[in-house]
């Protein structure tokens, strides 16, 4: 990372100076998801950065709305925040309901998915 041992050990433990060049450093060193450590801070809970190390669903997310801005450019101002909202929900449901069905696999084959 560029930084004293000292230092990563004080921003690995959730102390010193936090700034977002920091948490990149931190994810590329770890291989992790810098989108979804910002999101657990803001959650207040480490877990969800945990869980999306390996997948980066995070960074997942960030680049669906970079690419919804690329290619929409000021059209996400045009959405009403209850239209995203239920959006995102049923999105979140899917992929809930794909995760439980790779938790708790059942006879049923699984669909395809792309």
């Amino acid at each position: 990372m560029g930084i004293a041992r000292r230092t990563y050990q004080l921003f690995e433990a959730g102390g010193g100076n936090l700034n977002l060049t920091r948490i990149q450093q931190f994810a590329e060193a770890t291989d992790t998801d810098p989108w979804a450590i910002l999101v657990s801070l803001a959650f207040g809970n480490p877990e969800f950065a945990f869980a999306c190390a390996d997948n980066k669903t995070m960074l997942a997310t960030v680049v669906a709305a970079r690419d919804f801005h690329r290619d929409r450019g000021g059209d996400v101002a045009l959405l009403d925040p209850r239209l995203v909202m239920r959006e995102l929900d049923a999105a979140w449901a899917r992929l809930g309901s794909i995760a439980a069905d790779r938790r708790f696999p059942s006879a049923a084959p699984e669909p395809d998915e792309p």
